[in-house]
């Protein structure tokens, strides 16, 4: 019942991420009248999807304490427990993203050896996509938030991006070792400290005018920073395509000169198109839980639900627990000092 159209997006989403893994199966928790309406458009989805009537909706402007005494009246909250309870693989909503990870803190609870959950998400850059996290979880992280947020990141882009071996570093006001906060200079030595044989390589410190540049597989952040990052790109890029837009259109010649290259400027549209990169994970949970941008059209909504696919199938809680116990057994006793 979330996002900015709601079920229809929702149905014919998951119509298309079938298309891509037939062995997928939904359940859609919500209003079933506006369900059963959608669904009239999607016939295979009418004939396999179980629909569970659900009155209650988070809204977009509801609080996290509000949505979390409404967890077991609204369609997210119900959803959401159906992972706890087992009877569903992962959860996916488009709805508000604050009750979201409050009800999936509160109903899954975070892995052992694992302090705050992180938001997750990809962001296009001049080569590959890059992984980067936290995007709003959390604002205030010490350096051990950091660490885990490396391990978990890093075990994300072995699982979405197929890296055997992704580059991580830290999101910092500049390369060098002695830059930035307390926390981040610590988490660097803990990362640094850390055998080499990890499932990850520590690249050291990355600039905010670096992460477009695609050298680093995964950037790490508090989700304040973040946030801003991710917020900021995707400003920059609306005006990037807004200004061309704009240049092609101020002349003849400028109109002859986008026919002549239209083909390259829908492939940068393509590009930086945040559908083509939907779905924001909370890591960290027992459970997969993912987030569709309010916005997502249906292909957008369709990445979202195949992201959830990808991380169940590669189990994604086995890896980021395997690695963390293998962060500890060659943790070094200079760094166990730090803090």
């Amino acid at each position: 019942m979330g996002g900015d159209v709601g079920p229809d997006v929702v149905v014919a989403g998951a119509e298309l991420a079938r298309e891509r893994y037939p062995e997928l199966r939904f359940r859609i928790y919500g209003q079933e009248t506006a369900i059963r309406a959608a669904l009239a458009h999607a016939p295979r989805m009418a004939a396999e999807a179980e629909v569970i009537h659900v009155e209650g909706v988070v809204l977009g402007t509801d609080k996290p304490s509000q949505a979390i005494r409404r967890a077991k009246t609204t369609s997210m909250g119900l959803a959401i427990d159906a992972v706890k309870r087992g009877e569903a693989d992962a959860a996916v909503s488009a709805g508000n993203t604050g009750a979201m990870m409050a009800m999936a803190k509160l109903a899954l609870r975070t892995m052992h050896g694992i302090d705050r959950p992180a938001l997750v998400a990809l962001m296009p850059t001049l080569k590959a996509d890059s992984v980067v996290l936290d995007l709003g979880a959390n604002t205030d992280c010490d350096a051990e938030n950091l660490v885990q947020f490396a391990v978990m990141g890093a075990a994300f882009a072995r699982t979405v991006l197929g890296l055997e071996r992704p580059t991580v570093a830290l999101l910092n006001i500049g390369e060098e070792e002695m830059k930035g906060t307390e926390s981040i200079r610590d988490a660097a030595l803990l990362l640094r400290e850390a055998a080499v044989d990890l499932s990850l390589e520590f690249v050291g410190n990355v600039e905010g005018n670096g992460i477009a540049q695609g050298n680093v597989d995964v950037i790490v952040t508090d989700g304040f920073s973040g946030n801003i990052a991710l917020k900021t790109a995707e400003g920059t890029a609306k005006l990037v395509t807004g200004l061309m837009a704009n240049a092609y259109r101020a002349s003849w010649l400028t109109k002859l000169g986008y026919l002549l290259s239209r083909s390259a400027l829908r492939a940068l549209r393509d590009h930086l198109d945040p559908n083509n990169h939907n779905g924001a994970v909370f890591l960290g949970l027992n459970g997969v839980v993912v987030k569709s941008h309010g916005a997502a059209n249906v292909k957008g909504f369709a990445n979202a639900i195949c992201v959830a696919h990808d991380l169940v199938q590669q189990d994604i809680q086995a890896r980021i627990t395997a690695d963390l116990a293998n962060f500890a057994a060659h943790r070094s006793p200079l760094a166990d000092m730090v803090g």
